[in-house]
């Protein structure tokens, strides 16, 4: 092999090193922009929240309204004390 064969070889074997250090730099730099590990900013997707409060699992107004009619057939007499009590049970469930 001739000494210009050997310098190009060097040449192109370097160059490409060189590349490859530059890219590995480029992919650091882009990540520390992005947010990535490199960053000295916390990340938003690692922040904590406190958990979302369960949904308001009231009585709506049908429910209200069913209350109220069993109430008024309880006071007539209609309904005894522990029918009311099971029915009411029954529409808040």
């Amino acid at each position: 092999m001739g000494i210009v064969r050997r310098r190009a070889r060097r040449r192109v074997l370097v160059a490409g090193a060189a590349g490859a250090v530059a890219y590995h730099e480029g992919k650091k730099h882009a990540q520390a922009d992005q947010g990535g590990y490199d960053s000295q900013q916390p990340d938003a997707a690692s922040t904590d929240y406190a958990p979302a409060p369960p949904p308001d699992t009231g009585p709506d107004a049908g429910d209200l309204d069913q209350i109220q009619k069993l109430a008024d057939l309880h006071k007539s007499g209609a309904l005894t004390d522990e029918e009311f009590a099971v029915a009411k049970a029954k529409l808040l469930a």
